[in-house]
């Protein structure tokens, strides 16, 4: 029987961790990232040279106006719908490839910059080497000893100050030559006083045109207390002494922006350096601090060997946890509450390969952007979701022009892909670039952010009119279908995937697919919920109630699986890596184990299907998203499996995730965001679940997690969650009510507890 107590908050802090590593990084895929929401770097730490890549967010090539519509959309688009509704589903999509996609002229990536290096003159043996990142504070830190002189570095990029910093200390002085490497973008450098400068041009000729894109400026300032002097290569700067700092700022022209004077107004702005390391682990730990996980002790040993050891089947409890956490640190140092753009497929850092392969380094909105969001309200990360609103206010009004262009129709809409000018048109192949209900999908955040935090002014001025101009979009695009009067959408895809007709014809495009389905009833309820919050819109509410109950409802097929599309369709590709439709499931909750427990089961045979097919594309976001599911299924050892899975075969030494080799496209293992920040959010589903009027407490506990601690995660309805448990078993749960909330029912099992607290206020819930 679960009791309450309102007692005084008590929760102690569990260090977040570090990464450690015992010689230094040959590779991208070795060094340590840092990062402060617009200026990202990922940090070497050699012998000979500290190392950091540089990339900033706003570093695009391409140009806005580039959503190039179809002019022969329109026209076509009835003669489309009809014949989907005839079942001439090959006539239909051979149409669609010729009237409906995109034709991108300049779309661009995000770009990877040009490495800074400090090299030292020491030569001779190298003793005592170690480097780490301190998760707590945001700073890698290496040191050695090289011909009996002790260095010591520290490198971390601070948000207060919008700067990189690198500084190097030694027992005795040294000569350190610091300059820009070659590669990157097309670029000149030259000095000015103590100062590199380094400008240049975002092109690259894959994604655009090669002519245009962001306009780069990198300051590197040289502080030292020696000598700064520039070298006879007049791209070098050469600084003598035993303190050598480099302070690093970056300028780009993205909406006009003048990149020399942004540059320049941050480094004027700096402080010194201990004002400035302070203010910087203040402003870190404001946030990394929040949330504290204990699943066990483990060995000491470097980051590498221990990730090693697990991918062999080692228990690591301590590993995971500190998996947990760096996914925080990740969206921490990624993406801030003044970052211009938000997190792309390879957040803020740019390994130089995605955005010179298929993919480009951009906006997925099919999956990869809102999962790159999983971790950021349930693990208490609110204010990192800021810049993503930023981006769908831009999609919302590039949207309208596309809405009303192709589908004659009101309100705004947005396809698969997107850029930093807010790209709204369909993508440029079929199977992928026609998913028409992406816009909605990406929307979804701003709700999600308003449960967590229930503030009504954000829900009237910021969330509300986004989707309630999407419900307008698709109150006018949404099909009778004749035969059974469902409202229908589409053509559109079911993300990524394709089926066969039933004449054995590949195909993508449909009508009414449960993709579509499920995100146009989240939209139309979301919208009527919002409206009735806000006492507005009764006409409105209304009628989206009315479309609502119109929509198809869920259809299990002949295997017993949730159906994909409307019709019963065999996959054409029985191993594809997108399960969309069950987003019913995470991170919508249409389909429930305990609410719908036939369309649960379906659901998990869909899992089933996909995983035992031949090829089956298990890559990071993948294993991510199985996490999720497992973990609204209630099955917290099957989670466990795919979180193991995650870590062991789709990150990295460094943690890092990646899409694995062989897999959409690509010939080699490329980092992608979306696996750390999905496999947090992922993981935080085991211990909290909640609705808005119920939290649930150890929903999906894995059996191998018998006793452990979490604190400060975050519940919709306004509440802080503390748990401890042993054996399997609830000890204690602290539940803190926000300045805004409202009332609730916590459940463990089958037991309930109502809780209704004042702001400030913390029930104690046990078991007797």
């Amino acid at each position: 029987m679960l009791k309450r107590e309102v007692v005084e908050r008590v929760a102690d802090g569990v260090p977040a961790g570090r990464l450690w590593y015992a010689g230094p990084a040959e590779r991208w895929f070795e060094a340590l990232p840092v990062g402060n929401g617009f200026v990202g770097g990922m940090v070497y730490s050699g012998t000979d040279a500290e190392r950091v890549r540089l990339s900033a967010s706003t570093a695009w090539s391409g140009a806005p106006g580039s959503s190039d519509l179809s002019p022969t959309a329109l026209k076509y688009l009835p003669q489309i719908r009809r014949l989907l509704l005839a079942g001439e589903y090959a006539e239909a999509q051979a149409l669609a490839g010729r009237h409906l996609l995109g034709t991108p002229s300049s779309f661009g990536t995000n770009v990877s910059l040009p490495e800074l290096l400090v090299e030292h003159g020491i030569d001779g043996d190298v003793s005592g080497y170690e480097r780490s990142l301190e998760l707590s504070d945001a700073i890698v830190r290496s040191r050695f000893t090289r011909n009996g002189v002790a260095v010591e570095r520290e490198v971390f990029a601070s948000n207060v100050a919008g700067v990189l910093v690198v500084r190097v200390t030694s027992s005795a002085p040294v000569s350190h030559k610091v300059s820009f490497s070659g590669d990157g973008i097309p670029a000149e450098v030259t000095v000015d006083g103590e100062t590199l400068i380094l400008r240049g041009q975002a092109y690259e000729e894959l994604h655009s045109n090669g002519k245009v894109g962001s306009t780069v400026e990198i300051r590197a300032e040289v502080l030292t207390d020696g000598t700064v002097e520039a070298s006879e290569a007049e791209d070098v700067l050469v600084a003598t002494g035993t303190t050598v700092t480099v302070i690093v700022a970056v300028g780009t022209d993205w909406l006009g922006a003048d990149p020399a004077e942004q540059a320049s107004e941050r480094l004027r702005d700096v402080p010194a350096y201990e004002v400035l390391e302070q203010a910087h682990v203040e402003d870190h730990a404001a946030l990394m601090s929040r949330v504290g996980l204990e699943l066990g002790m483990s060995v000491s040993l470097p980051t590498d060997e221990r990730r090693r050891l697990f991918a062999e089947g080692a228990d690591d409890p301590e590993l995971v946890a500190l998996y947990f956490q760096y996914g925080r640190y990740l969206t921490i140092a990624g993406s801030r509450q003044n970052s211009p753009l938000p997190l792309a497929l390879q957040g803020l850092w740019n390994d130089g390969r995605a955005s010179s392969g298929p993919w480009t380094n951009d906006f997925h909105l099919d999956i990869n952007t809102q999962q790159n969001y999983w971790a950021a309200e349930i693990t208490n990360l609110g204010e990192c979701h800021q810049p993503l609103f930023g981006l769908i206010d831009g999609l919302r009004a590039s949207g309208s022009v596309t809405a009303a262009e192709m589908y004659g129709a009101p309100g705004w809409v947005s396809h698969t892909v997107s850029n930093a000018w807010s790209y709204t048109a369909p993508g440029w192949g079929l199977g992928w670039g026609l998913h028409v209900t992406s816009g909605i999908w990406i929307s979804l955040q701003l709700w999600e952010h308003f449960e967590y935090h229930r503030d009504l002014e954000f829900l009237a001025s910021r969330a509300y009119p986004v989707l309630k101009d999407a419900a307008q979009f698709f109150l006018a695009y949404l099909t009778e279908d004749p035969e059974t009067g469902y409202l229908l959408s589409g053509p559109s895809d079911s993300p990524e995937n394709w089926y066969l007709s039933p004449d054995g014809e590949k195909c993508s495009i449909s009508l009414g697919n449960t993709t579509d389905r499920v995100l146009i009833e989240a939209l139309f309820r979301i919208c009527g919920e919002a409206s009735e919050l806000l006492g507005i819109d009764e006409g409105f509410r209304a009628e989206v109630a009315k479309a609502r109950e119109k929509l198809p409802p869920f259809q299990v097929g002949k295997h017993g699986q949730l159906q994909e599309w409307l019709h019963d369709f065999d996959e054409a590709e029985p191993n594809h890596r997108h399960t969309s439709h069950l987003i019913s499931v995470y991170p919508e909750r249409q389909i429930t184990p305990r609410g719908t427990p036939e369309l649960a089961r379906a659901a998990e045979v869909v899992i089933d299907r996909r995983q035992s097919a031949d090829g089956w594309e298990q890559t990071e976001w993948v294993e991510a998203n199985l996490t999720a599911f497992y973990a609204r299924l209630q099955k917290g050892d099957h989670a466990l499996r795919h979180l193991r899975s995650l870590i062991a075969d789709a990150s990295e030494d460094n943690l890092l995730s990646y899409s694995v080799a062989g897999i959409a496209g690509v010939d080699e293992n490329i980092y992608a965001f979306d696996g750390n920040s999905g496999g947090t959010g992922a993981m935080a589903e085991l211990f909290v679940q909640s609705t808005g009027l119920e939290i649930e407490l150890l929903p999906a506990l894995p059996t191998a997690w018998a006793s452990g601690s979490v604190t400060g995660l975050r519940a919709r309805g306004g509440y802080t969650v503390d748990l401890e448990w042993a054996e399997g078993k609830l000890v204690a749960a602290q539940i803190t009510a926000a300045e805004r909330s409202t009332p609730q029912q916590v459940r463990l099992g089958d037991e309930l507890i109502a809780l209704d607290l004042q702001p400030g206020e913390t029930a104690r819930i046990t078991t007797s």
